[in-house]
């Protein structure tokens, strides 16, 4: 999760406030909030080397099937890495937790056999270069896949998403941004969507700004 906050070494940053809460929040939406069945839902029958975008406190980890040879997790902020790779060493399977920043990953090009982006796209600080990056690091027809939450289909939720993304919620929640559109900008950096649904989190009760979410699988195209 990237953060305004960056330290001299390269790819870290710190946000130790946001990052005490993310692990407690996604934690609990794991637990409580349906978000464990999401996790799953990703990942089923993803196979081979597997990169994996702004892993957080590693709670993907347990969900990777057997067939994954290696996940390679880069995750810049320090504590949710500390996190991570408590949860690496639970995993079924070889985890890689590196330093690095979703724009500028620290492999080498057309490595892997899967990307997974999940709950990540929102906070990097350029969306088309991190995108761009995922491209480079896939190998030809790889899958993307990606579990976001995005602009809201209702213009007064997403007005009220803009104001909030120029005024604190990104300094609130680790550059989060809650207006952005994952799937549109998935497109644009050259993969091809083949499955997607859209869903509101919670589905019940007052909707959030971030709860406007997709999760879905692309294809990389040609360099």
């Amino acid at each position: 999760m990237p953060s305004p906050h960056r330290a001299p070494d390269s790819g870290s940053v710190g946000h130790p406030l946001f990052a005490r809460f993310y692990a407690r929040f996604s934690t609990a939406a794991d637990t409580r909030g349906g978000v464990r069945d999401l996790r799953r839902e990703l990942l089923h029958g993803v196979s081979g080397r597997v990169v994996e975008i702004g892993a957080g406190n590693g709670l993907n980890f347990a969900h990777y099937p057997r067939a994954v040879s290696e996940v390679v997790a880069v995750e810049p902020e320090r504590r949710l890495r500390r996190l991570a790779a408590d949860a690496a060493l639970r995993a079924e399977l070889p985890v890689d937790l590196v330093p690095g920043v979703a724009e500028a990953l620290p492999v080498k090009s057309e490595a892997f056999d899967v990307a997974v982006a999940s709950l990540v796209l929102c906070t990097v600080r350029d969306l088309p270069r991190a995108l761009s990056e995922l491209h480079r690091v896939l190998r030809p027809d790889a899958e993307l896949r990606f579990l976001e939450h995005g602009r809201a289909p209702a213009a007064g939720m997403a007005a009220v998403q803009r104001t909030l993304d120029r005024t604190l919620w990104p300094r609130l929640f680790g550059g989060c941004h809650t207006a952005r559109e994952p799937a549109a900008a998935i497109e644009d950096a050259g993969f091809r969507i083949t499955s997607s649904r859209t869903f509101r989190l919670p589905e019940r009760g007052p909707a959030l700004p971030t709860s406007y979410c997709v999760i879905g699988t692309a294809r990389r195209g040609p360099a």
